[in-house]
């Protein structure tokens, strides 16, 4: 079996720097809601380039976005939309 038939596993211990880091996503959607961007387009862009051209500079936006790991950005936005579905389920 070769190693791109296995499920690999990621463990992401947790972070007290989430905090931080659903601020860092909310400042950087309002600078981007400021400036007539399309704040979801514009962070997806980043996310999936890795293109700081996306965020502005705008309010220190792109400087903000840039100190958080892109990994990092997405696992907490996964998470965040996971936790919110299963609570509408409860």
């Amino acid at each position: 079996m070769s190693s791109m038939d296995k499920t690999m596993k990621f463990n992401s211990p947790e972070d007290p720097e989430n905090r931080e880091i659903e601020s860092i996503l909310m400042n950087v959607y309002d600078a981007l809601q400021e400036k007539g961007y399309n704040p979801i387009n514009q962070i997806v862009g980043y996310l999936l380039s890795g293109d700081p051209a996306y965020i502005p500079r705008h309010r220190e936006a792109r400087n903000l976005i840039r100190n958080v790991e892109r990994d990092e950005l997405i696992e907490e936005l996964v998470k965040s939309y996971l936790n919110k579905q299963k609570e509408g389920k409860e």
